[in-house]
């Protein structure tokens, strides 16, 4: 049994305590920090009302190495599950460097001054994990983590040889408001305000945000515009398949979320330069914008509907093209009644306490800084069965 420690009390640290609660027989000691300390006692509250399990919690602030690995000391703690911003990032993987401690995050690193972040500052600590003998386990979140996961299992179970990875994410869920983002604004927005980017015949090639367009019909679900944009998981993707000729990464946007969305692009609100607004008083318009938007958590009041995110795998199979389409559905009001925090949250931080227990127990372990496409998929899926999240497996026409 392992002492857990969660960083982050967002709707995604919600999730991730919840679900730790219910795997005691893995998680002997959880430990839930933030630096808003009341966020993390609502949900250490909600926890012992619902579960009947007791949760310790901390005030911490984790841009700051020195205040982890203090607490890693004094709970003991084993691994390290990170769902803080990614700001947070690597003070948080060398405080576990310093305490030889497993790491686990959803998100590459960032930089607050700089939206244009690759995995190369977190693949560069490989060797310092390898001599601290432990491990990092980045990206195991949905997309990425459990989007790459369904990209290996393409590849070790179903065909001989893989080609073409199409990543598909869609949100048909309904809120109620007119306009609001399922999690940080300043992640979410400064993500789909860069080019869009994939990867086509040996090299990365670009277009212009929201440019690349497609109606795609999700299984189960129904057609939505999907856009093409850069995600994070096809750099470690790519990687690790470097025998694919194609991967690329589509999300959909309803016409009324495009329509507001535009409208602030226009008027300069995803700028992260700050500006005065009053004297001796600055601030991005990003950040102005991230403090009147909707607080993402406060969504599950009114969520309704479902995500559809998935993966079509293209390749040979005993000599001839076959195409997979592997999916996963998530129930928003099953996942409110379940955790009170709806699926966007749900479907990142059941996947990261799934890795967290395969680490755990061995069954996902290699020292150094991983990717979750690295280890067998199997193992991964089983345990999103018996987590909430079970995976769908259909062969499609060929493309």
């Amino acid at each position: 049994m392992a002492n857990l420690l969660i960083i982050g009390a967002g709707g995604v640290g919600r999730v991730s305590a919840f679900k730790a609660a219910k795997n005691k027989d893995t998680f002997k000691n959880i430990v839930l920090a933030s630096r808003t300390k009341s966020k993390c006692d609502a949900i250490a509250k909600d926890i012992k009302e619902k579960l009947g399990v007791e949760i310790k919690t901390y005030s911490l602030d984790a841009n700051k190495k020195e205040n982890v690995v203090n607490l890693i000391k004094k709970e003991n703690i084993d691994i390290v599950c990170n769902v803080a911003l990614p700001y947070q990032n690597l003070p948080i993987m060398h405080a576990c460097i310093e305490t030889s401690t497993a790491y686990l995050d959803t998100a590459l690193a960032e930089t607050e001054d700089n939206p244009d972040t690759y995995y190369d500052l977190q693949w560069a600590l490989d060797e310092d994990f390898k001599k601290a003998h432990t491990m990092a386990l980045l990206g195991c979140g949905f997309d990425p983590g459990v989007t790459s996961v369904m990209v290996k299992y393409a590849a070790d179970y179903l065909l001989d040889e893989l080609e073409e990875v199409e990543i598909y994410d869609c949100n048909f869920g309904e809120h109620g408001r007119a306009f609001a983002t399922n999690f940080d604004p300043e992640i979410n927005l400064r993500e789909l305000n860069l080019p869009g980017k994939y990867w086509e015949n040996g090299e990365w090639k670009t277009t212009k945000p929201f440019e690349v367009q497609v109606k795609h019909s999700y299984p189960e679900c129904g057609e939505a515009t999907s856009i093409l944009i850069w995600h994070e998981e096809l750099e470690s993707i790519v990687k690790h398949f470097p025998n694919l000729k194609s991967a690329k990464f589509y999300m959909c946007f309803s016409d009324q979320y495009l329509y507001h969305f535009n409208a602030l692009k226009n008027v300069g609100m995803f700028s992260i330069e700050p500006i005065e607004i009053c004297e001796g008083c600055k601030i991005s318009p990003l950040q102005f914008l991230a403090k009147v938007l909707p607080d993402p958590q406060d969504l599950v009041k009114n969520y309704k509907g479902k995500t559809n995110i998935g993966v079509i795998a293209k390749g040979k199979k005993d000599g001839k093209t076959k195409t997979y389409y592997i999916y996963n559905i998530c129930d928003h009001e099953k996942a409110i009644e379940e955790t009170r925090a709806h699926c966007v949250s749900y479907t990142t931080g059941v996947p990261a306490i799934i890795g967290c227990k395969l680490m755990a127990n061995k069954t996902w372990w290699a020292e150094g800084v991983r990717n979750v496409e690295e280890f067998d998929a199997k193992p991964f899926f089983e345990e999103m069965e018996k987590q909430g999240l079970p995976i769908k497996v259909i062969e499609v026409e060929n493309r």
